[in-house]
């Protein structure tokens, strides 16, 4: 039995952040409708298409294990059909632009009552009030402002909502602003800036610890460094690794604040040693000493990863119209409910079977696409 199972979630967001979450959320086992625009659909089926015969890689990446319904918000008998799903439904979750879903007729306030014990969450770009609640966002704006993580905000304000509603009974709103993750997200720079009383400096890798940075291994392409960080109990095990036991005891390396006074020859000094290996050896060698260290690889490496692939966050996805595709696993391991990856739907392929849930017949159905409702 999933994690979710039982849960209905009518998922009516487009591009990234709102279908990240809807993902996750079919990821756990709850049954996800995907409501889309007759015709086209999310845009994301369309946006950085690679080919022409098929949904983007963009959009397979962010609705995995869902289903699709198409449907016209905007005809009175699309309008019917989203009212009789949202009463099969537990969570509404949605990340129109300010006011789209008011006009529609279906804002938050206007379903509270007929639906009580839905759950209506809501991404924006900066949320339902504030200064700036008017202005529209994408999640590649937000990762600009800092890095978002808001479709994962999203899933643990849901959660939270329907555990409560167990004891009340009662669904409510759930808002989560990309601005507001992105300042959950930062906040080790913002206790720094306090600290130190003025805004951070850019240092590239180089962390505050030394060291921690990244360092080149051999043969010296763009993508052979291995990243690094030790800290003070691991100093003496770093320099045993690389075979610099006679640095152990000098004053000039052997405390933090001597290190940070000496970064360069710090680096120097480990680079020399890091150069001569590939960063697999180097990363294998230095965690073998307890020194956390981690390959730096590009996208071709990630996807051919053995440990991602082991921990299924590299999984291979059939396709109906691709044949298959890669694409990233559900980072979080429930050991009674694994998760099995399927592919994102095809637009409206799941008409008939929701519309028949729903207790529409064959006649009803055909009237529906001739209305253009679906």
């Amino acid at each position: 039995m999933s994690a979710l199972s039982g849960i209905r979630v009518v998922d009516i967001t487009n591009n990234q952040a709102g279908p990240s979450c809807g993902q996750m959320l079919a990821w756990f086992g709850a049954d996800v409708v995907k409501v889309e625009e007759p015709g086209g659909g999310d845009i994301a089926r369309r946006n950085m298409r690679d080919r022409p015969d098929a949904d983007s890689l963009f959009f397979l990446s962010f609705n995995a294990n869902k289903k699709s319904l198409t449907l016209n918000l905007k005809t009175p008998q699309g309008k019917e059909v989203f009212r009789r799903l949202l009463a099969t439904a537990d969570v509404l979750l949605e990340n129109f632009g300010p006011g789209a879903l008011d006009r529609l007729g279906f804002g938050y306030a206007a379903l509270r009552t007929e639906y009580p014990r839905l759950v209506y969450a809501s991404i924006k770009g900066f949320g339902s009030y504030g200064p700036h609640a008017d202005y529209k966002s994408y999640e590649p704006i937000a990762q600009a402002i800092g890095d978002s993580g808001t479709g994962m905000h999203c899933v643990i304000g849901i959660l939270a909502a329907l555990m409560q509603r167990h004891t009340t009974g009662e669904g409510q709103h759930v808002e989560v602003s990309m601005q507001d993750a992105v300042v959950n997200l930062i906040r080790v720079a913002l206790r720094d800036h306090q600290r130190f009383g003025k805004p951070l400096q850019r240092a590239g890798n180089q962390l505050n610890a030394v060291p921690a940075t990244t360092y080149r291994c051999a043969p010296g392409g763009p993508n052979d460094y291995v990243m690094m960080l030790a800290q003070q109990q691991m100093w003496h095990a770093l320099l045993k690794a690389i075979g610099r036991e006679d640095l152990i005891g000098d004053a000039r390396y052997e405390t933090a604040e001597a290190r940070a006074k000496h970064v360069t020859e710090v680096n120097a000094v480990i680079e020399a040693w890091t150069s001569k290996r590939n960063k697999y050896e180097v990363t294998k060698i230095l965690a073998a000493a307890g020194v956390p260290c981690g390959a730096v690889q590009d996208t071709g490496e990630v996807l051919n990863d053995p440990h991602l692939h082991a921990r299924e966050m590299i999984v291979e996805v059939p396709h109906p119209v691709r044949g298959s595709y890669l694409t990233a696993g559900n980072p979080v391991k429930l050991s009674a409910s694994p998760t099995k990856i399927e592919s994102a739907p095809l637009l409206g392929q799941h008409n008939h079977e929701v519309l028949t849930a729903l207790g529409y017949g064959e006649a009803d159905i055909a009237a529906l696409k001739a209305a253009g409702a679906i």
